[in-house]
């Protein structure tokens, strides 16, 4: 959804998703109005912001959080609910482009997210359908391969979660021939994602935490010693200001824009399909992903709906037809689904970075932000939301080496940058039909 969108008339709602459909009961948190002054300001209610604020809270500090619609409005209520390790640029590639020491940090907090995740679940009793596993399907021999040498890189750093499926193993998580096997990831699992963060706002806001909904940012001054934000309504000065807007923050901070392109993903729902009929689809009841490069993602919700996501639209945009988009997907993973009812069916957008690792840094001395997790955010934005509250309360040792990674503007800039990436796009889709 564009940020204009923000500016209509009367409250945001949330898409019409699964998820949404499905939400706990959640407060009414009214818009900001008047002139507030806090310790710390967050924008943005989605995973990043959520997870930075629970953790400061739990320090003590007095935050305050500003979300242009509702809390887990963006993509942290939208997306695949997949927790998965590790960051969309492997370590292979962060290897080979930052060097091995880059490479060993990284490894060292690639499963954090999903410890963090649990963490919360089981301290604040976060009802959110929390399972357990997931699988890295492969269509072809060189995606064998390439699971592979991930699983032997990932051993070298001592990462023993995961083991290799044949095609007949893979058959006892998956009823589908389409796959010529897979790995599965004993670390990961997946949730109901608007549920999780429902629960953390309520984790943040037992805490003396403060959130305003329906309070989109219109300007933001990083430059004064006390950064301040302003909405249509009001506004907030602070000592330390921390943007989670991601993919929604939009043109408010410019120095931000050029880092990061909203991508657009879509998903849908079927209507339940009963116990027998879902558990005869996917035995072990885990999420499942491919791994081209424009892949499939699905799982079982807790009342046995197959959600099912893929796609990409450069630019944040959303097709015209969802279902007709993804159903010859489903059909071919699935074709004992063929004619299947859809109930839900929605879009959502992540922000991409040029070089697929998220981007982490400040903005003048008291203004930090997050951003860029590229399709992995429900485990990288838990894990940057840790690192942001140890930077702001003294400890900027994992922040500064996130913070000194090299970030790249999109070729061709604002203007050209989507069809740049649809051309990169179609070359790596290529070689996914040509299994090379």
């Amino acid at each position: 959804m564009p940020r204009e969108d923000f500016a209509r008339t009367g409250p945001t709602p949330h898409t019409g998703s699964y998820y949404a459909a499905s939400a706990n009961p959640a407060p009414h948190r009214p818009p900001l109005t008047g002139d507030h002054s806090t310790d710390i300001c967050i924008v943005g209610a989605g995973y990043s912001g959520l997870s930075t604020g629970l953790h400061l809270a739990e320090k003590g500090y007095k935050v305050v959080m500003i979300e242009a619609a509702q809390v887990g409005w963006g993509a942290s209520g939208r997306n695949g609910g997949q927790i998965v390790a590790g960051l969309n640029a492997s370590l292979q590639t962060i290897r080979k482009r930052y060097g091995a020491e880059t490479a060993g940090f990284v490894a060292g907090l690639v499963q954090e997210g999903g410890e963090i995740i649990r963490e919360r679940i089981k301290t604040y009793n976060i009802q959110c359908d929390l399972k357990e596993g997931n699988i890295f399907a492969a269509y072809t021999g060189a995606h064998m391969r390439e699971l592979e040498d991930r699983l032997k890189l990932w051993a070298s750093y001592g990462l023993h979660n995961q083991e290799m499926l044949s095609r007949e193993q893979l058959r006892n998580h998956i009823a589908s021939d389409v796959y010529a096997g897979g790995m599965i990831d004993h670390s990961g699992g997946h949730i109901h994602p608007l549920n999780l963060a429902l629960g953390e706002a309520a984790a943040f806001e037992s805490l003396g935490g403060v959130i305003f909904e329906q309070s989109p940012v219109v300007k933001v001054d990083t430059a004064a010693a006390r950064p301040k934000v302003m909405t249509s309504g009001g506004s907030i000065t602070c000592n330390t200001l921390v943007l989670c807007g991601n993919a929604y923050l939009g043109h408010v901070v410019p120095e931000l824009t050029a880092r990061v392109m909203p991508v657009s993903t879509q998903m849908l729902a079927t209507a339940p399909l009963g116990v027998d009929r879902a558990n005869a689809l996917i035995p072990t009841d885990v999420c499942v992903e491919d791994v081209r490069y424009i892949l499939d993602y699905y799982r079982l919700s807790a009342d046995k709906r197959l959600i099912f996501g893929g796609g990409l639209v450069y630019g944040g945009t959303d097709p015209k037809d969802i279902k007709a988009k993804l159903l010859p997907n489903l059909e071919k993973v699935f074709p004992q689904l063929k004619g299947v009812a859809i109930d839900y069916a929605w879009s959502g957008n992540f922000a991409l970075s040029f070089s697929r690792v998220p981007q982490m840094g400040r903005l003048g001395d008291n203004t930090y932000f997050a951003h860029g997790y590229s399709g992995h955010g429900v485990t990288g934005s838990h894990t940057f939301g840790r690192i942001l509250a140890e930077a702001i309360s003294g400890d900027r040792s994992r922040f500064d080496v996130f913070e000194k990674v090299p970030w790249y503007p999109f070729p061709g800039g604002r203007m050209f940058r989507v069809p740049y990436s649809v051309m990169g796009s179609w070359w790596y889709a290529l070689r996914d039909r040509l299994g090379v």
